[in-house]
């Protein structure tokens, strides 16, 4: 059984209809990608699994329980987590104030300390800013920092919604890396990405969506290297 199953979900915003009826898996232990161009509903399937948007129709599943609709409450404590677009940290506070307040859920304990080190392993440049202001990191250390917050709430699904968006070649290249460790860790991961090429060579399994609606799917090296995928979504 997948970790997350998504039947018929309808979704929009006040009259407008964006999702038309999708429908995913993601199995324990995946990186699975949703690509598709702009407007064809990709991050409205996460604003609508993370209970931000309402379903109209259809359903979701984590690890076998009805979730459709509950709220980002709930599916925090649930084992979700949502990483959105743009860059959503406390400015003021300090790298490691973010964490901690990231891990609020948490009781201080050995336990998250542990946490926060392994994290810092992961996330070395966080590491070396932990007395900095979060508004003064680069978009991409932000970036990293939203990663590692979600992180510490021991999620087993987290949704990453572009998390290179804006990000210079070089950088981007260090989330998708650090993604594929996240991966050989064990972290689920389900993700949006711009850079549809990028995303499938890490990725387990794909969605590709159009006008709110599943196109294909498969594996993400047998999506990346479908000529229709490749003519259509990846301009070649």
């Amino acid at each position: 059984m997948a970790l997350l199953e998504v039947r018929d979900l309808h979704a929009g915003y006040g009259k407008l209809e964006i999702l038309k009826g999708v429908s995913l898996d993601v199995t324990s232990g995946q990186v699975v990608s949703i690509i598709g161009p702009n407007g064809a509903g990709k991050s409205t399937v996460f604003k609508t699994l993370f209970g931000l948007l309402p379903a109209r129709q259809g359903r979701v599943t984590l690890d076998g329980e009805n979730v459709t609709n509950q709220s980002p409450a709930d599916l925090l404590r649930r084992g979700m987590a949502y990483v959105p677009q743009g860059r959503n940290v406390f400015p003021l506070m300090t790298v490691e104030e973010n964490l901690r307040l990231g891990a609020y859920t948490r009781p201080r304990s050995a336990e998250l300390e542990a946490a926060i080190e392994r994290l810092y392993e992961t996330f070395p440049v966080l590491r070396e800013s932990r007395r900095r202001r979060a508004g003064d990191l680069s978009g991409g250390q932000q970036q990293m920092l939203e990663m590692a917050r979600a992180l510490l709430l021991k999620p087993r699904l987290i949704l990453l919604d572009e998390p290179t968006l804006g990000l210079a070649p070089l950088v981007f290249k260090e989330i998708f890396r650090i993604v594929e460790s996240l991966r050989r860790l064990g972290q689920t991961i389900l993700m949006v990405e711009q850079n549809a090429a990028k995303a499938l060579e890490i990725s387990d399994y794909a969605y590709v969506l159009e006008l709110g609606q599943n196109r294909y799917e498969g594996a993400g090296d047998v999506i990346r290297n479908d000529e229709r995928v490749r003519r259509l979504y990846l301009g070649r």
